[in-house]
């Protein structure tokens, strides 16, 4: 068993489990609408679901989509928080908040940048809307070409932007899933938090968990290596697993702790 889970022994009921989607739960893929969630993950989430606090999985994608790619309606008391915490589904209802304006405006101007860029998409989440280079011919120098363009659609829409692995997201300001983390902790009243990531929009949890460690919660970040892991998430985290397949394997660890 991984040494670091060990911490959690005789504390599960009050840990809160947070995961990230994309990447952690479900395989990366080159269009995002195609993603689906590993084989087994309802069963693994059932499982730890029945062992700690709460379970929530915390992504930027639409909550629904979450919900719908991973087949997760299907487990006991599972929160997801979708668009970085905007919204939240529960027991099958979804609470959301209604449309900023700003991301409408966004949209067209997003959609006018794609056009003519053999490659680069557009992501329309609802809350959100987002440019993927991941097809693009050189996807890194798109991305780096484009990023001043969607730093100016953001600042003319009250946004902001959010990079990823080739992708930049724009979305209102407010909201990360660092506020999301803290918000599960407290209400849970949990002494001890797992957060499992991927990309640097995973960063502002990390940062959460460790503030949360100097109140006397416990800690642990699990990151999910997959071929394209962001660097900076791999040195700070605790624990270094090998994709969504490594993910599953420790969260079989952390349902069967004893």
């Amino acid at each position: 068993m991984t040494t670091q889970l060990r911490q959690l022994a005789g504390q599960l009921d009050s840990t809160v489990v947070a995961l990230d989607f994309d990447g952690v739960l479900a395989p990366i893929v080159p269009r995002p609408e195609n993603a689906v969630a590993l084989p087994g993950t309802v069963e693994v989430l059932t499982a730890v679901a029945a062992r700690v606090a709460k379970v929530a999985i915390v992504t930027g994608r639409a909550a629904a989509d979450a919900v719908r790619l991973g087949g997760l309606a299907a487990v006991p008391g599972l929160t997801v928080l979708g668009h970085y915490g905007l919204e939240r589904w529960e027991d099958g209802r979804l609470d959301a908040p209604g449309a900023d304006d700003g991301v409408d405006v966004a949209r067209r101007r997003v959609a006018e940048l794609a056009a003519d860029r053999p490659g680069v998409t557009v992501e329309d989440k609802g809350h959100s809307v987002a440019l993927h280079t991941r097809n693009a011919p050189d996807p890194g120098a798109a991305l780096a070409e484009l990023r001043p363009y969607a730093d100016a659609v953001a600042a003319g829409s009250g946004l902001q932007v959010t990079p990823g692995r080739f992708v930049l997201e724009l979305r209102p300001v407010g909201m990360d899933k660092g506020v999301a983390i803290r918000s599960l902790v407290a209400e849970t009243a949990a002494a001890a938090v797992v957060y499992a990531g991927d990309d640097i929009g995973d960063l502002p949890a990390v940062a959460a968990v460790r503030e949360l460690a100097e109140d006397g919660v416990l800690g642990l970040v699990v990151c999910s290596d997959a071929e394209e892991a962001s660097a900076e998430l791999r040195a700070a985290a605790d624990i270094v697993v090998l994709g969504p397949p490594g993910v599953q394997a420790l969260l079989r660890e952390l349902a069967a702790l004893s």
